[in-house]
């Protein structure tokens, strides 16, 4: 089981009426995204990403997700975030969907971003302050 109290990192996120497919819930795919905007969020205002000029960027080589339970447009979800493993140039994290305000996750899922050279496309040595914020979800 899959719960809040494993995560250290919470956003919210708003469920969008396109979010739900003709089954009347949210589609698997738009679980990645919202996997994505929580990673990012993090990077950005706690790491220091700057997604538009920097040097340094996160690739996404291998993610994955389990379902536990539908969620739904309106539903308002938080997604829990840790870090599983942390390499001198990747990072595994560990993802979980709560409806706000629950214990139980929805959904969990994890994926890997290998950081590399904007120009080069090369894998780097994760930048000092990603890793501190990375290092904090440890």
């Amino acid at each position: 089981m899959t719960v809040r109290a494993d995560y250290r990192y919470f956003q919210p996120i708003l469920t969008r009426w396109h979010d739900n497919d003709v089954y009347g819930h949210v589609n698997n795919v738009t679980y990645y995204s919202y996997f994505d905007t929580a990673v990012n969020t993090y990077l950005i205002e706690q790491g220091g990403l700057d997604i538009h000029g920097g040097a340094v960027v996160g690739f996404v080589v291998s993610s994955a997700c389990d379902y536990f339970a539908s969620v739904a447009f309106p539903d308002r979800l938080e997604v829990g975030l840790r870090v599983g493993k942390l390499g001198s140039s990747s990072v595994q994290y560990e993802l979980a969907v709560f409806r706000a305000g629950e214990e139980e996750a929805c959904a969990a899922g994890r994926f890997v971003h290998v950081f590399v050279d904007r120009a080069t496309n090369q894998p780097v040595a994760i930048p000092d302050g990603l890793r501190g914020a990375l290092e904090r979800l440890v």
